[in-house]
């Protein structure tokens, strides 16, 4: 093929809080010719994720921060535009963890083959993809049962979303949060939540204790801070807590606990921490199951498009301030 140019989001520096427009730069870099077992693929959507926020820091985690001045990396969906590797062929669709870049060259071990029937192809970010198994993942760490209840904050994000939708399908009773009408709407009308509220519209306990007074037996944490304090004054006893992100304190330098931690030991409670990552062995099994759910019309894929690599910062940014309703997904053009 003839020279490819790529436009790529790098990391110029760290974000301190939020982070703005400033902490990143839009570079251009044209790909070295391919060479036997090389793959080239044209990203067609890129995912956006709460989580990337935790790499933009220095600091020690559980995966290694973003360099700087270096293109960052996430989820994405891209067809074959070349192979020089026998496991792929030109016209594939593959999900890969090079998004954020318009072009990339990859060895096959990199890219995983999806089908082109299903559609829309961004599905593969959302309800088929990390996000999805991340919702799935949690519920069958807690072993998520017929009748439990089950309050999801953060309920109208992208793992929120699937968390209900699939707690609904294995017979619970789901109860989930979100930050304005519309998402609840969202929530109630398409998600087929059993009950849904506004956690801006008045104190978060006070609402739980109105909509389930008898108490929740499993809470699946997307937030944290003061969401997961009013979960812990809520649970029952033996009830349990997925733990799988804290969005509220993602922009703080400290994240404070809950005061009332001490109701893990009298309603002796079980919590457990959650990294998709971990799982991925069980990534065949996840794709049959939901994948059926989705085919069948079972289970929705809500997605927030913006379109554009140069619109790719200002989507991630949106994350922090409430502007998507489901997943948020960044359509390159």
């Amino acid at each position: 093929m003839t020279d490819v140019i790529s436009r790529e989001v790098v990391l110029v520096s760290y974000p301190n809080g939020l982070p703005n427009a400033d902490n990143f730069a839009i570079a251009q870099t044209k790909l070295e010719p391919l060479q036997d077992g090389q793959v080239l693929v044209r990203n067609l959507y890129m995912s956006v994720d709460p989580y990337m926020r935790g790499r933009m820091s220095d600091r020690k985690s559980y995966v290694p921060p973003f360099e700087l001045g270096k293109p960052l990396n996430g989820g994405a969906v891209g067809e074959v535009l070349e192979s020089r590797a026998k496991e792929f062929n030109h016209g594939d669709i593959v999900t890969s963890s090079f998004g954020w870049r318009e072009y990339f060259i990859a060895a096959p071990k990199e890219l995983h083959l999806v089908s082109q029937e299903v559609q829309p192809l961004s599905v593969y970010l959302g309800a088929l993809g990390m996000t999805g198994m991340t919702a799935w993942v949690g519920l069958n760490l807690v072993n998520v049962k017929a009748d439990d209840v089950i309050f999801i904050s953060g309920a109208a994000g992208a793992v929120g979303s699937v968390a209900g939708q699939l707690a609904k399908l294995r017979g619970c009773r789901t109860i989930g949060s979100a930050g304005s009408m519309e998402k609840v709407k969202f929530l109630r009308e398409e998600c087929g939540f059993d009950i849904a509220f506004d956690y801006k519209a008045a104190p978060i306990l006070e609402q739980l204790n109105r909509e389930v007074p008898d108490g929740i037996d499993v809470y699946f944490d997307n937030v944290g801070g003061e969401m997961l304090e009013a979960a812990l004054s809520v649970l029952k006893v033996h009830g349990r807590i997925i733990a799988c992100g804290g969005i509220s304190g993602y922009n703080q330098e400290k994240q404070p606990g809950p005061s009332n931690l001490f109701n893990m030991i009298t309603k002796r409670l079980t919590m457990k921490g959650l990294i998709v990552s971990d799982w991925l062995a069980h990534q065949k099994e996840f794709e049959q199951e939901v994948g059926k759910y989705f085919r069948d019309g079972k289970l929705k894929n809500k997605e927030t498009v913006v379109v554009g690599i140069d619109q790719a910062v200002s989507a991630f940014i949106g994350l922090f301030e409430g502007k998507n309703v489901g997943k948020m997904v960044v359509k390159l053009d």
